[in-house]
């Protein structure tokens, strides 16, 4: 299973960014893809997630209403949809993968999933 993720960068506050995750390898039927993220000196935080059939999704309280998880199948490819930007979204931002049970909750903390891409930088700055 292989997972790159991109689209980061260099955003002012109330900017926007889209991120990319594209997948390859996952043969699960059903699975779960996630967006995390980690700032220097914090602990990997769960941003958003997505299932690929039923359509659960997670979103941290913390971009609730400011970002927007997507995904399209044919492409086994996930977004996140970044918009009002705000300083304290800078960090590293990384997407896993995992196989799910279709009818268990979606899955939300890291340490949940299996298979991860390397991070891309996201940096909200003036």
């Amino acid at each position: 299973v292989q997972l790159q993720a991109s689209g980061g960068g260099l955003v002012q506050p109330g900017g926007s960014l889209r991120l990319t995750c594209a997948t390859s390898g996952v043969t699960p039927d059903h699975y779960a893809t996630g967006w995390f993220r980690q700032a220097p000196g914090k602990e990997c935080e769960g941003v958003s997630c997505i299932t690929n059939d039923d359509g659960m999704i997670f979103y941290a309280d913390s971009v609730k209403g400011r970002f927007t998880i997507t995904r399209d199948n044919a492409k086994k490819t996930v977004y996140l949809q970044m918009n009002s930007l705000k300083p304290e979204d800078t960090a590293v931002y990384y997407c896993a993968a995992r196989a799910v049970i279709i009818t268990s909750p979606i899955p939300k903390a890291a340490a949940e999933y299996d298979y991860w891409g390397q991070g891309t930088q996201v940096t909200v700055s003036s």
